[in-house]
């Protein structure tokens, strides 16, 4: 496969992809020069961030190439698996996701409880305030992945593969993570705010908390498997099943492998660095340091005065766990894209996606910011950390993402059709 971008045939109207921005045939062969070139670029970040900060974030960038690996390779978007779900009835996606947060509130439970940390971490959740600005952030990140047509992690991945719709988006995220910061005193302090609420902080401890977490998991599985079987939505698309041990950079990976792989990464996250696995801070930062480099003083802004977000504006970018975790998805993306044969290069959209891809990204850039994170900070990470507000993020984004689907036909965007309206 060359380096252009060349159309692939429509999908039959009877199914539905795992992921759309991902093409690229499962019999292509590698692209050597992409993979080599990619493996270059990781090594680079890897010793940048131990010159930066040490071992224990090099450790982290590897970490983060793994992640990217198993975004693409499984193909585990968020965004299709909720608008899916929404628009046809098809959960297998949300199943999986439910795979994924049960695996990781084990995982969780088990390295929060035994305080497993490497590198003298002291692990610690991801544990937030509930209040309007959870609920208000994540409803605008639910409505922005749908017109953006994909998530925080979804945008790294899908961007390392080579598609150029989700550099648009990530410069609005970047943007829009940059105005969260901005109003983020607002926001936590002028508007109502309760308790930070943990399951596991409760007489329920650890143990409580997951058989609670465990059981909730089961019930939306079956909630989802109800609705699947009132609306018969179209089944999703498979790749060609690939012979040998081809198959581990060819093809797509099961749902399942990607599920449980990413919950042992964010546990590994957790106890190296001491937090669960986020994404999106990265992104403010990049735009703080941008506004700097063209001479704006935001470390004023109360945001980056002082703490560590402070300390992150004056530093590497390579010295902060986020931003190096999320080159290393990128990157890892990329190298999987050449070993697929699938990377494609860069090229922009259409007019009308590209503006949707900008709005997109200034409403999920902003949501995160005022909501403590994205699809992966504060729903993943936060559920998975038995903080309340991960739930309330959950809730809040699938309203979003409703929305967001009635709003995706203006801008040309196409919704999964079903193929019996029984429900």
């Amino acid at each position: 496969m060359t380096l252009i971008e060349k159309p692939s045939p429509p999908a039959p109207e009877a199914s539905l992809g795992r992921d759309p921005l991902v093409k690229g045939s499962a019999a292509a062969a590698p692209q050597w020069h992409i993979v080599v070139a990619g493996a270059a670029l990781a090594a680079a970040l890897v010793w940048g961030a131990i010159s930066a900060a040490g071992a224990q974030l090099g450790a982290l960038g590897v970490v983060g190439l793994l992640l990217g690996v198993v975004l693409y390779r499984a193909r585990f978007g968020f965004t299709s698996a909720w608008r899916q779900l929404v628009a046809v009835g098809q959960g297998r996606a949300i199943r999986a996701q439910m795979v994924m947060l049960a695996a990781g509130s084990a995982l969780f439970a088990l390295v929060l409880s035994q305080h497993w940390g490497l590198f003298g971490t002291t692990p610690q959740p991801y544990v937030f305030p509930l209040g309007v600005s959870l609920v208000v952030g994540s409803f605008l990140f639910g409505l922005g992945m749908q017109l953006a047509g994909s998530c925080a992690s979804g945008t790294l991945y899908v961007a390392g593969s080579g598609q150029g719709v989700t550099i648009v988006t990530l410069i609005g995220f970047i943007a829009g993570s940059v105005l969260g910061s901005w109003s983020f005193p607002f926001w936590t302090k002028r508007t109502p705010a309760g308790p930070a609420v943990s399951l596991a902080r409760s007489r329920l401890g650890y143990g409580g908390a997951l058989l609670i977490q465990l059981a909730a998991f089961a019930l939306i599985a079956g909630i989802t498997l109800y609705i699947q079987r009132r609306r018969t939505p179209p089944p999703i698309e498979e790749s060609p099943t690939i012979p040998g041990w081809s198959r581990l950079y060819r093809g797509t990976w099961p749902f399942i492998v990607g599920a449980l792989g990413l919950a042992a990464l964010n546990a590994v996250t957790l106890a190296l660095s001491g937090q669960p696995w986020g994404i999106t801070f990265a992104f403010a930062l990049w735009g703080a340091k941008a506004l700097q480099g063209i001479g704006y003083n935001i470390s004023q802004w109360p945001y980056w005065h002082a703490g560590p977000n402070a300390s992150a504006l004056h530093h590497s970018i390579l010295a902060n766990v986020t931003s190096t975790m999320d080159l290393g998805i990128i990157l890892g993306a990329f190298i999987a894209a050449g070993l697929a044969g699938s990377f494609t290069r860069w090229r922009l959209p259409r007019p009308k996606t590209a503006i949707a891809a900008v709005i997109g990204g200034l409403f999920m850039g902003y949501g995160a910011r005022i909501a403590f994170g994205c699809n992966i900070g504060s729903y993943f990470s936060g559920i998975v950390s038995f903080s309340l507000h991960g739930w309330v993020w959950a809730a809040m984004a699938l309203v979003g993402t409703w929305v967001g689907i009635k709003f995706r036909p203006i801008f040309g965007l196409v919704n999964p059709k079903p193929t019996d309206s029984v429900c």
